[in-house]
């Protein structure tokens, strides 16, 4: 797998960038640019489950791996969640389980810096290349607009 990395900076408070990528409502409207009517399920708590759904109850099941508040969400992606049954290890999962998701927000003089580092395979490279700098202006607009 390859390493990709987006950042933007953003004028607001860390506090405020990540009430806008893990309060439920702001999520929603970030994410819908990877998928139409996405969302998480999860408790927002170290060690737990979340599953990463679009709006057909289809998307991944994964696992938050370190949270540090207002500065750092890690996921470790383990595999493919549709309409209730976890894939967690068939060859459609086989080259991407284990992947990993990072977020890094940090604040200088009320400006902040978010960084995204995603573990990616080739197949989902261009979608992901793409598509993230488009959930980064929609990550910008609602930090600084709202």
């Amino acid at each position: 797998m390859e390493t990709l990395n987006f950042t933007t900076n953003i004028n607001a408070s860390k506090d405020k960038v990540w009430n806008v990528l893990w309060d439920d409502a702001s999520y929603r409207k970030w994410t819908n640019v990877f998928s139409e009517g996405s969302y998480a399920e999860t408790d927002w708590q170290e060690g737990s489950k979340v599953l990463f759904l679009d709006g057909s109850g289809k998307g991944m099941v994964s696992k938050i791996e370190k949270i540090t508040p207002n500065e750092y969400m890690s996921f470790k992606h383990l595999g493919m969640y549709d309409n209730g049954v976890e894939d967690t290890s068939s060859p459609a999962v086989e080259g991407w389980a284990g992947a990993t998701e990072n977020y890094t927000l940090e604040e200088t003089g009320g400006n902040t810096t978010l960084t995204v580092e995603m573990n990616i395979t080739e197949q989902f490279k261009s979608y992901f290349t793409d598509t993230w700098p488009k959930a980064m202006e929609q990550i910008k607009h609602l930090a600084e607009n709202n």
